[in-house]
């Protein structure tokens, strides 16, 4: 009887059908629409952009039969468009594993009453699409708005009257039809932990996994660490096959892939060591500690948080590392002088790539928002006994600054690390075949990572600003609600 009783309840609180639904409403939904929304828009204005600068360059009386031009342009596209997806993708995964996290309680609740576990997986994964569908639209419609107010300036300030270019095809809804599919997708693999969900944790709340049930995920693990060698692997074999040809650079991307897959899924690996390594820099006060204990207590929360980070700072730290090792190795190649028109030519093309993968980045930082305050909204209960216990609002919101900051630095140097290492591999893949010396014979040359300083020191304060606005609404809920209400929750 008190099942039946219970399931007519919650059969009778369901919002009626013309109402949005409630769920739509949690923390965590309205960032990952914004997630998809900005994959979706950038897809549309690369593709845009990139099909304009092709009807320019057929309307140039000397360069518009270039077959090379034209499919150069296209590549990037289809690589910059995957970046955004892969990054929103890992992104939108982790939104919805911390929200089935959160939710554990009443996932239980539904299991008790007789709903099954892939029921409940399935809605999950329903409300993924929804998310991915309403992203992808408005994504679709705003980058459709932006590029075409974009077109008509570059007509007025370039004066090109006779480019032939329509704005409105249907290639515009593939990046809102991929980004739909692959959010639908990160959500059912971020739900995967409703399987674990039992009856029995309807007594509790939130739970997040611990570190030691997160090191006997042998499966996860072995996975993760196979795929990381596999790509390492590639890598090595991109470097070699740089050395005789620049396709090489080919098969390093694919290695990149794999490897960067690899850490995403052992995040929970990797990350802890890194984080008690930031946590020692952050001092012996109770806060401080307190801090340093959250961010290691549960890994996978905190690894979650950190992954989109080290994602952005890679992509943007790889390309500058890439950018400029081309430059120092043609220099090289050049007798130690670089002409002022190539100089000239690279510079501008690194600051529109920096400035194409600065939107990865932003995805990664709106990730990083997204979930650090759903962390700081599941642990009400926590933080109303830290309160109960008299710490001050202060410290409460020092606290979780401090949460904030040992993510990003921690993040950040992970980050760039690897970008240092995946823009050397690049460019040495792609430059391996270039005779330093140009008097000598032909023969195979090494890459020297070049990096740039400007960029890293963009980088790194990009990351701090990230950290405070991080933690600005996160502080705030956490000092919000009274000790009391908090505990009786």
């Amino acid at each position: 009887m008190t099942a039946i009783s219970t399931a007519g309840a919650i059969e009778m609180r369901r919002p009626a059908a013309s109402a949005p639904p409630a769920w739509l409403g949690e923390r965590g939904m309205g960032a990952s629409i914004l997630v998809a929304a900005i994959s979706s828009a950038f897809g549309v204005l690369l593709i845009s952009a990139t099909g304009y600068i092709a009807a320019m360059l057929r309307a140039d009386p000397y360069i518009g039969e270039s077959g090379m031009l034209a499919f150069a342009t296209g590549m990037l596209t289809v690589l910059l468009v995957g970046v955004a997806v892969y990054v929103a993708s890992i992104v939108t995964a982790n939104t919805f594993a911390t929200v089935v996290a959160g939710r554990t309680r009443r996932i239980a609740l539904m299991r008790l009453i007789g709903a099954s576990a892939r029921a409940q997986r399935a809605e999950v994964a329903r409300q993924g699409l929804v998310v991915g569908v309403t992203g992808a639209v408005l994504g679709l419609v705003g980058g459709t708005a932006v590029a075409a107010g974009g077109v008509w300036l570059a007509g007025r300030m370039l004066q090109l009257g006779d480019v032939q270019f329509v704005l409105i095809q249907p290639v515009l809804v593939l990046p809102a039809v991929i980004v739909a599919l692959t959010t639908w997708a990160a959500a059912w693999g971020g739900s995967r932990r409703v399987l674990a969900v039992t009856p029995l944790q309807a007594l509790g709340g939130s739970v997040e996994a611990s570190h030691d049930q997160v090191a006997r995920r042998t499966g996860r693990n072995v996975g993760a660490i196979a795929l990381f060698v596999a790509g390492g692997a590639l890598l090595a074999g991109g470097i070699a096959v740089g050395l005789l040809s620049p396709v090489g650079v080919v098969v390093a991307f694919a290695g990149g892939i794999l490897s960067f897959t690899g850490l995403a899924l052992g995040s929970t690996l990797v990350m802890p060591p890194v984080l008690r390594l930031v946590g020692r820099a952050f001092g012996g006060s109770a806060t401080a500690r307190l801090a340093a204990e959250n961010a290691l207590r549960y890994p996978e929360r905190s690894s979650r948080m950190a992954i989109g980070v080290v994602m952005g700072v890679t992509l943007v730290t790889m390309f500058a590392v890439a950018m400029e090792s081309v430059k120092a190795v043609l220099t090289a190649a050049g007798g130690g002088s670089l002409p002022p028109e190539i100089g000239a030519v690279l510079d501008s093309f690194a600051a529109i790539m920096m400035g194409l993968v600065a939107v990865s980045a932003v995805i990664a930082g709106v990730g990083l928002v997204n979930l650090l305050t759903i962390g700081v909204v599941q642990r009400r209960r926590e933080l109303g006994l830290l309160r109960a216990l008299g710490v001050s609002n202060r410290q409460v919101r020092r606290m979780v600054l401090l949460e904030a900051a040992h993510v990003t630095i921690a993040a950040l140097a992970a980050g760039l690390v690897l970008g240092v290492v995946y823009g050397w591999a690049g460019a040495q893949s792609l430059l391996g075949s270039i005779p330093v010396n140009p008097g000598a014979d032909w023969a195979p040359s090494l890459v020297w990572p070049a990096v740039p300083f400007w960029p890293v020191v963009v980088v790194i304060a990009a990351t701090a600003v990230l950290t405070l606005v991080a933690a600005v609404v996160p502080t705030r809920l956490a000092t919000r609600v009274a000790p009391v209400e908090a505990l009786a929750e």
